[in-house]
C-alpha cells in the first residue's frame, strides 16, 4: 500500500480506501455485520487506512460497523463520513437511489454530528462531508461557519462535500473548490465516466485550491473490473439490476477496447485504479468491495505497474470518441451546466 497526505493537513490516507456503502446498505447484496467487520479487519491488515461511511448508509449502520471493527485501533484509521439527510424522521425503506429530505439547519447538523460521533465511538471525525450538496449549501455561509466551529471545537479535523448520484454535480463540485477551498471532494470519476470529474479538477487547478479528492465508483459500478458478459445478471436487491440493458452491453463493448491495459502483474481492475492515481489531486480511490477476492486485488493496485504515457494517451483518445460506442443520453441529477436553472432543495423522490 502507498499513502498520500491531504494538502495543508496532517491527514494521511491509503491510496486505496474502503467505502462502507457496500457493507451497510444492501444495494450490493446482503452482508452481515460480522461479515463486514471481518472484511474491515482484513482491509486494515492489507494497509487500507481510509474508511468512508455516511450517517444515512443503513440508517447509521455503516458507522456502527466501523466502531465495531476499529474500537481500540482508532489511531490507525481515518474516518470519513457524511451528513445532511434526515433519516431520523424519514427512516423507512428507500428504493434504489431515491432521496429523502435534507436538513441543514444548525440545530440538525450539530445533532447529526453528535450522533455520528456516538455511533463511531470516537471523539473526532477526520473528514466530515456535506452529503449530496446542492449549490444552496455551497453558498450557505452559516453552514460553513458551523463546520469551522466544529473544527475549532476539535470534533472534526476537516470538511468537504460528497457528490452524486447519477455521476455527479458539476457546479457544486467546481464551486466547493473555487469558493470554499474545501479539504475534500468525493466524486464519481473513472475511465468510462470522466464528466464532470475532469471539469471539477480543472476548476480546482485554476483556483489553486488545496482540495483533494476521494474517488467513488472507480470501476463504473463494476464494469471496469472486466468480468461482465452479456449473460451477466444481478441479484434482486442489487441496484445494478435496475439499469437498462444498454448500460451493460455498451459498457462491455467499451471495456473490450481497454483490454490493452491488462498485463502480467496488473489486472484491468487494478489498471482502472492506477489511471485514477495518476492524478496528483486523487487522495484515495474507493472501489466497491464486497468480498475478499476483490479486497485483495484492489488493495494491491498501488504496487502494480503504473500506466505509461502511451497508455494514458490511448485512454484519452478512446474517451474522446466514447470508446467507439454510440453516445448515450445521460440522466443527471443536479446542476450540470452553469447555464442551467438553479435546482430546488432536495425533496422526497419516489
Amino acid at each position: 500500500m502507498k499513502y498520500r497526505t491531504y494538502p495543508n493537513t496532517d491527514i494521511t490516507v491509503s491510496e486505496v480506501g474502503f467505502g462502507l456503502w457496500t457493507t451497510s446498505t444492501g444495494w450490493w447484496g446482503e452482508i452481515t455485520d460480522d461479515g463486514a467487520v471481518a472484511l474491515l479487519h482484513e482491509a486494515l491488515d492489507l494497509g487500507i487506512t481510509l474508511y468512508d461511511a455516511a450517517d444515512t448508509y443503513g440508517n447509521g449502520r455503516s458507522e456502527e460497523q466501523l466502531a465495531a471493527a476499529f474500537e481500540g485501533r482508532r489511531d490507525r484509521v481515518v474516518y470519513s463520513t457524511k451528513f445532511g439527510y434526515d433519516f431520523y424522521t424519514y427512516a423507512g425503506e428507500r428504493k434504489g437511489q431515491s432521496e429523502i429530505p435534507h436538513d441543514f439547519t444548525p440545530a440538525f447538523v450539530r445533532y447529526a454530528l453528535e450522533q455520528s460521533l456516538r455511533r463511531l465511538r470516537t471523539d473526532v471525525i477526520d473528514i466530515y462531508s456535506i452529503h449530496n450538496a446542492h449549490l444552496s449549501e455551497i453558498e450557505n455561509d452559516e453552514l460553513f461557519a458551523l463546520l469551522e466551529s466544529f473544527r475549532a471545537e476539535g470534533k472534526i479535523r476537516s470538511y468537504g462535500i460528497a457528490l452524486g448520484p447519477a455521476i455527479g454535480w458539476l457546479v457544486e463540485g467546481c464551486e466547493a473548490a473555487r469558493r470554499r477551498n474545501v479539504t475534500n471532494v468525493q466524486m464519481i470519476w473513472n475511465m468510462l465516466e470522466q464528466f464532470p470529474g475532469n471539469e471539477m479538477l480543472r476548476a480546482a487547478n485554476e483556483a489553486n485550491a488545496v482540495t483533494g479528492y476521494q474517488i467513488r465508483v472507480p470501476h463504473s459500478s463494476g464494469m471496469l473490473e472486466g468480468k461482465y458478459t452479456a449473460e451477466t445478471t444481478f441479484e434482486a436487491n442489487d441496484h445494478r439490476r435496475h439499469r437498462p440493458r444498454s448500460w451493460l452491453l455498451n459498457g462491455i463493448a467499451k471495456v473490450e477496447r481497454l483490454r490493452f491495459l491488462e498485463r502480467e502483474g496488473r489486472t484491468l481492475g487494478q489498471a482502472a485504479l492506477q489511471w485514477l492515481l495518476d492524478e496528483p489531486r486523487t487522495m484515495t480511490v474507493l472501489p466497491n468491495i464486497y468480498d475478499r477476492e476483490q479486497l485483495a486485488e484492489f488493495a494491491a493496485a498501488p504496487e502494480t505497474p503504473r500506466l505509461s504515457a502511451e497508455e494514458l494517451a490511448r485512454v484519452a483518445e478512446l474517451a474522446r470518441t466514447n470508446f467507439g460506442v454510440e453516445n448515450e443520453t445521460m440522466n443527471y441529477k443536479g446542476t450540470m451546466s452553469y447555464d442551467a436553472p438553479r435546482e430546488a432543495p432536495a425533496a422526497v423522490t419516489v
